[in-house]
């Protein structure tokens, strides 16, 4: 792979740089468990670095019009469309996905950056009348000044494209951290922006690990917003130290997504989009359908189908292949655990709850998946995000107690109900408590002009993607005009 350096380097005002110390860590590939690259162990030194030159470009940067900086990320997302399949070749390295599937992620991550581009030419204040005489009153964006951006590694051009658009656009001078499962990604998109010319020090990259690189970056008291997309548990930390200096948070968190199936359902829909819901992307989505709620008469027909279509499943990083490997050895421990952990509480395993160790997998992180019954909705394996292809199973008797489960839960990020009823489809929408409902589909699956986010644990209430996503990076200044009538 002479396109990929040994070592990636972060980018700091327009130039790469290994980690100051000299120290790196390996990257792995998740389907064979075999080294790609060095990456650059970053640590506060280099993260220090990093925002003070974005402080330094950020004045000039926010000088330009909101039209000039949205030409400049068209521009990008232009390029990273030229370069797709270079790109869907290193996230399916990266990340062990299917070319197809990082191709469509990739396609998805410029549709990101073409949206946002264009609110360049849309970015809308207000003005409206003034109670006192002679005076006009009108309200308009602001920047914030340096974002420190931490992204996760399930769809890493995308998460990139999320967070690094709206950010600059908006004025901001970004410093961004990228996963340590793909740093490749980010390291990639770093030299697309600085080829379609966004100036040295507004986008800056650094590469490393969370408590040597991530905490810094959320410490620094000069990172004006920290935007941050992974675990409940990290987010409550990043929160705990933000919230010390009183810096402004945005989180997208997990979920424990729900997928009603009503006794009026049609069986065969439901049925393919629980298991894209469950097992797509290896489950490692933030929206992943990982509790399965299903009326009591139709419940035995239902768990067979979905038992029937789960071993027809392909594993394997080729196009082929249903989903691919989860992203570390570490996630993958912790599933196998958590499913055990669950079996000793009592409840049954259906299928899969196991690492697959055959010829054909041996050497890369796969988890078969799976299907569990009988947990209770206390249970850890009912209330905690695993981030696998792992989904159980519920019993429920009629609509309410189907509403009131959906709802028992510290998450509220995505809620999905298959029914033919339209009353109880409005009522779903109404009285479940989380950021994004599906009737008929699946729980995951955004657009860039639509808000995404939720409730509880999974997020501060924030929405990125759709112009939503500018109330993150900015802020709003109240302008009052007062004028002389006699001065004419």
């Amino acid at each position: 792979m002479d396109w990929m350096p040994e070592l990636i380097p972060n980018w700091i005002n327009g130039e790469q740089f290994p980690a100051a110390s000299g120290k790196e860590f390996d990257n792995l590939n998740p389907a064979t468990g075999e080294r790609l690259c060095g990456v650059a162990f970053s640590e506060t030194p280099d993260v220090s670095r990093a925002v003070e030159v974005a402080k330094e470009a950020q004045p000039a940067w926010a000088a330009l019009t909101p039209v000039a900086r949205g030409d400049l990320l068209r521009e990008v997302a232009l390029k990273i469309r030229e370069r797709s399949e270079h790109f869907a070749r290193i996230v399916s390295l990266e990340t062990g996905k299917s070319f197809g599937d990082a191709l469509g992620e990739t396609g998805a991550a410029v549709e990101m950056g073409m949206f946002v581009a264009g609110e360049g030419r849309r970015s809308y204040g207000r003005t409206t009348t003034s109670a006192v005489p002679n005076r006009a009153a009108m309200v308009i964006r602001q920047p914030l000044g340096v974002a420190g951006l931490i992204i996760a590694a399930n769809t890493p051009i995308a998460n990139v494209a999320w967070k690094v658009f709206p950010a600059l656009l908006c004025g901001n001078a970004v410093v961004l951290k990228g996963s340590e499962d793909t740093p490749v990604t980010a390291w990639a998109v770093g030299e697309v922006f600085h080829e379609a010319g966004i100036p040295p020090g507004v986008l800056n990259i650094v590469q490393g690990l969370g408590p040597e690189a991530g905490q810094p970056l959320v410490e620094n008291h000069d990172v004006d917003i920290v935007s941050f997309t992974g675990s409940a548990g990290v987010g409550r930390l990043i929160q705990r130290i933000a919230g010390e200096r009183l810096a402004k948070v945005c989180m997208e968190l997990g979920g424990k997504n729900p997928l009603v199936v009503c006794d009026d359902a049609d069986l065969d829909v439901a049925a393919e989009t629980a298991i894209l819901s469950a097992f797509s992307n290896a489950g490692q989505r933030c929206a992943s359908g990982s509790r399965i709620i299903v009326f009591n008469e139709i419940y035995d027909k239902f768990r067979d189908m979905l038992i029937d279509r789960t071993g027809s499943l392909k594993m394997g990083p080729s196009d082929t292949d249903d989903f691919g490997p989860v992203i570390n050895a570490k996630q993958l421990a912790n599933m196998v655990a958590a499913v055990e952990r669950a079996r000793e509480s009592g409840a049954t395993i259906l299928t899969g709850g196991k690492r697959l160790t055959d010829d054909e997998h041996k050497g890369g992180f796969y988890m078969a998946p799976t299907i569990i019954e009988d947990a209770r909705p206390s249970d850890a394996i009912s209330r905690d995000e695993l981030f696998g292809p792992i989904t159980c199973l519920y019993r429920v008797k009629d609509f309410t107690e189907a509403v009131e489960l959906v709802n028992d839960s510290p998450f509220g990020l995505t809620a999905a109900i298959h029914t033919k009823n339209m009353h109880r489809a409005m009522t779903f929408m109404n009285e479940v408590k989380t950021g994004v409902i599906s009737i008929n589909g699946a729980t995951y699956g955004s657009e860039p002009h639509m808000p995404f986010g939720g409730l509880g644990q999974s997020g501060t209430g924030w929405r990125e993607a759709g112009t939503e996503a500018l109330d993150v990076y900015s802020d709003w200044k109240t302008v009052y005009i007062v004028h002389d009538p006699t001065d004419v």
